[in-house]
Parts: structure tokens; sequence; C-alpha cells
């Protein structure tokens, strides 16, 4: 017999967390049905699917839906560095991916405008995205993490000789895109402490900030300098993970410190500020990730250690 609960649970199948008021009399069913954040082709999609889904239940001959666009409460989170070369994308993109697997809402946003990589490291390489409005619909990819990049809009190889005023206009375009029900945007920072950085902390100011370093003193002065800005524009400092730690010989299996070993973390303890975790420098992960198919995608011990770290921003955010 269809009742409320059995019709909550056919909604939830196909528009949780979008649907409320439900009331069901004389085999009418009618309901509010949350669509802030999605476009118009999104919009009848998921109408269509609703009503589908309802109708096919024993007992409802019709269904109404009222729509609101109350906006998605959105929260967007920077991966940076004081410089390049630290594998800041390649843990920004295991990042998202394993907190899409932990059930949340991701969104990428590739925000190093001179030198993006996130649609190699999604696999999503030589895809445009498409408009509605003046507005860029997010490239959706195999990890059900939609993401935005320069490197979606420039021709392959194409070098982006803009100045900062550009690059910035070019970033706030990515940001206010249609990202549907994406509650969390893990930002690809650009290395540095340039335009690019300043613009998205004035205009789009994250909830905190994930320092991305490498062992040795000369990336760790770097990283204290993106520390520093942070703090100047008050936005929390998330922790600190050190990057490339440490690496295991595939031959005789011993361990060695090519960049150093725990500066990072004697670095975070030092500003007061807490230690996400090491991601160690190993090959697997170097290939897996040019691959198009980050470790943080499977339960395969290489991407154990950005799992680690997902977990951990994840408590982070639900403590906010």
């Amino acid at each position: 017999m269809t009742d409320i609960s059995t019709i909550e649970a056919a909604l939830d199948a196909v528009a949780k967390g979008r649907f409320s008021a439900v009331k069901f009399s004389e085999g009418r069913v009618t309901l509010v049905l949350n669509v802030g954040g999605l476009d118009v082709r999104e919009r009848g999609q998921i109408e269509i699917a609703v009503k589908g889904k309802l109708l096919d239940l024993d007992g409802v001959a019709k269904v109404d839906v009222a729509m609101t666009a109350e906006k998605v409460e959105r929260r967007l989170i920077a991966v940076a560095s004081g410089k390049g070369g630290v594998g800041k994308s390649t843990l920004s993109t295991n990042l998202a991916i394993a907190m899409q697997r932990l059930g949340r809402k991701v969104g990428m946003v590739d925000a190093d405008i001179y030198g993006p990589s996130q649609p190699r490291l999604l696999h999503c390489e030589g895809k445009r995205p498409e408009a509605e409005g003046k507005q860029l619909i997010p490239v959706p990819n195999d990890y059900d993490v939609p993401v935005l990049s320069m490197g979606h809009l420039a021709k392959p190889g194409q070098a982006i000789a803009w100045r900062g005023p550009m690059a910035g206009k070019a970033l706030e375009q990515l940001i206010d895109a249609h990202w549907g029900d994406v509650e969390e945007l893990i930002v690809d920072m650009p290395p540095g402490t340039g335009d690019v950085q300043l613009s998205m902390m004035q205009n789009h100011k994250p909830v905190g900030a994930v320092i991305v370093s490498t062992p040795q003193d000369l990336a760790l002065m770097d990283a204290t300098r993106a520390v520093d800005l942070f703090n100047q524009a008050k936005i929390p400092i998330i922790g600190m993970v050190e990057n490339m730690a440490g690496y295991q010989c595939p031959h005789c299996g011993e361990v060695s410190d090519p960049f150093g070993a725990g500066g990072a973390e004697a670095a975070a303890k030092t500003m007061g500020m807490p230690f996400l975790g090491r991601i160690p420098l190993d090959i697997e992960i170097r290939k897996s990730s040019d691959g198009g198919t980050p470790p943080a995608c499977t339960d395969d011990v290489h991407g154990q250690a950005f799992r680690d770290v997902a977990k951990k921003l994840a408590t982070w955010l639900d403590n906010q």
C-alpha cells in the first residue's frame, strides 16, 4: 500500500535532499522541489524523473510539483602552496575524489589559470564546457567530480599570456558556474601569492585552506609565505600536507628521503596548525595520475594517504 514513507523512499532515489512538504491524498501527490543551482535543462530532467517515479507507484494518479530556487550553500576549500612543483594539483584531484567517495557533493575548480592540469588528472581532456546563458556548465568525468578549468577552454598547448585582471575574470567565470547540487568546491590554486590568489580571496572567500609542501627547507619557506597570505585575509588554515615524503625502492624495499623528512610536520607545529598527513614519493602515484586514473578512485594502497587526508578535511568541515 502506497503511503508517505513509500513516496519519500521513491523520491530519495531521484531527488535526494531536494524535496520537502510531501503530501498524499486521494491519489494525488504534492511536493516542493528545490532546484537551486540547477540550469533549465537540469530542472526539467529532475521534474520528469520525479513525476515518472511517483506515477509508477500503486494508487498515485497525479503529481503536482512546486519548484523553489533556494540557493545551495557552497563552500570553497583552497589547496595552495607557495611555489610550483610540490604536487598541489595531484593532491587537489585526489582529495576531491576521496571526498566524493565519502558521500560528499564535490566539484573541482582549476584556478591555476596559466598552468591548468585538472583536465589531464581527471581524464577529461578535449572536452569543452557547455553554457547556460552567461554561465558555464562544469565538465563531467568518470569520477563524478564536475570540473572547470582553463584547460577546457584553451587549445592544447596554447600559452595563456594574460595580465592579472583578465586572469581574475576567468577565475570568476569558473567559480560562478552552474554547479548544480555541489556543496563543496576544491579549488586548485596557482602557485605563489599573486593576482589570481588575491582575486580568489577577495571575491570568493574560501572557508579554509590546505597548504601543500615538500619537506625541504626551500619549499617550506615558500609555504610559510602562502600561510601568511591566508592569515592576512583571515582565511583559516585547515592544515598542512607533506608531499613527496619518503621513497621506497621497489627492488630492495629500502626507504630513503631525497627531499628530507618531517619538515612540513615540524613547520605546522611551529606555526600552530594541524598536520594532515604525508603523501609518499611513489612512481605508481605519478603513473596513475598522468594516466588519468588518480589513486584515490580505487581501494589501492597508493590512494590510502590521500583518503586519510580527505577524512581529516571532511571532519574539519563538519565541525564548522
